[in-house]
């Protein structure tokens, strides 16, 4: 774990399952000891939204060695592994068989965990072509407080048996419970793919991009950083016949608005590169917004706002296409990205959109909320009822998610 998380809790025991059985056990060890539940993979996610509360001692369940690829149907495109697995260690034994599995989160992608990117709905920039990785996870084992094992889905692509109570873990961020397997969704790893730069402020950025989701080509990624001045990285994938078609075709829709395409080579070193810039390292914030892709320049422009007058220097990374935006604060103090999270958090939640916090320095929770405002109590009630029913005595991780649960 991060020494800031280790810090703020009170650490009685930690366990290393190897399987499902000791998965099980750990829980109810925690359990008899009355003590709360820290899951933890590689630990690159311990800093996102709320910190854990303090009060009871914590047993920290550690997936990392649960970490087989327990099963592989080339056949079917599916596979079933241990949460704990790293996903660079299963693209690798995919990419043997040609297949991979379509989740590329940024930064920390040589370490990050499996049921680390799907507890925290981490992904990356070919979030545009292949979805969400709760749209890759078609089946769960989980371990409930109570040490229920409660599974859901299947290992079959078409699934219709019941609740997808699977999807209710994407995004928990280890507050329900503790995620021991999950079987996936594959894909065939690209026969070919192209890159094109088009150096771009927001706005036209944000026109471009408009234009290409309207239109027939198909891109894989569309990311936009604010760096000099402004740059947007356009990628598609597939077989390599007609894909030259397709690029033509994405030129032509760049030149329309005024701008230039520049191809350039190793198009997945240049997305390794952009996934790179979206990760924030201490003494750094991180903020991510949501918004419409069309309110890209609206974004780009509140950030930049937001910094005038303070000593901090911000920069903006966006999934363009998907209107996700990450802004990186360097410089200045703790104030004063407060200050900046603050000013951005205003003007974002005026366009209907939200920002929550995820790397940052610890002491920034004294003066920001990294959830923001709390949704309608209704909403926060529905929350809640559903952690009192799987997790009656709030061991798991109580105080991670909004409204403190």
């Amino acid at each position: 774990m991060t020494a800031e998380t280790e810090a703020m809790i009170d650490v009685a025991a930690t366990h290393r399952p190897r399987d499902l059985t000791g998965a099980r056990a750990a829980v109810l060890a925690a359990r008899d000891d009355d003590a709360n539940i820290l899951v933890r993979g590689a630990g690159t996610k311990l800093s996102w939204a709320g910190r854990p509360t303090t009060g009871r001692a914590w047993h920290v369940i550690d997936t990392r060695e649960l970490n087989l690829l327990v099963s592989h149907d080339a056949g079917d495109m599916t596979a079933t592994v241990q949460a704990g697995i790293a996903l660079h260690d299963l693209q690798a034994e995919l990419g043997r068989a040609g297949q991979e599995f379509g989740c590329d989160p940024p930064g920390t992608a040589g370490r990050s965990t499996v049921g680390g990117v799907f507890v925290a709905n981490d992904g990356g920039p070919r979030r545009l072509r292949y979805g969400g990785v709760r749209d890759h996870v078609i089946g769960t084992t989980v371990v409930l407080a109570d040490g229920t094992v409660a599974r859901s889905g299947g290992d079959v692509i078409k699934n219709v048996a019941g609740y997808d109570l699977g999807k209710l873990w994407c995004g928990s961020l280890g507050t329900l419970g503790l995620v021991v397997e999950l079987t996936l969704r594959l894909h065939p790893v690209p026969e070919a793919t192209r890159a094109v730069r088009v150096p771009a402020s927001a706005p036209v950025a944000a026109a471009v991009v408009r234009d290409l989701l309207a239109s027939p080509v198909e891109c894989s990624a569309m990311e936009w950083a604010s760096v000099g001045r402004g740059a947007l990285l356009l990628v598609l994938e597939g077989p390599a016949r007609g894909l030259d078609t397709q690029v033509d075709a994405m030129i032509a829709i760049v030149r329309r608005h005024g701008a230039e395409a520049e191809p350039v080579d190793g198009a997945s070193d240049q997305l390794d590169t952009w996934r790179q810039a979206h990760s924030a390292e201490a003494p750094a914030t991180r903020a991510r917004a949501t918004s419409l892709p069309t309110d890209l320049a609206t974004i780009a422009e509140a950030l930049t706002a937001a910094v005038e007058g303070t000593p901090v220097e911000a920069s903006l990374y966006s999934h363009a296409g998907l209107g996700l935006h990450d802004a990186v604060l360097t410089g200045g103090d703790t104030r004063d990205h407060a200050v900046v999270v603050n000013r951005w958090r205003d003007a974002v939640t005026r366009t209907g959109g939200h920002v929550v916090l995820r790397e940052r320095p610890a002491e920034l929770d004294d003066h920001v909320d990294p959830w923001g405002d709390p949704p309608p109590a209704r909403y926060l009630d529905l929350m809640r009822s559903v952690k009192t029913a799987l997790d009656p005595h709030g061991r798991f991780s109580p105080g991670r998610f909004v409204g403190g649960i």
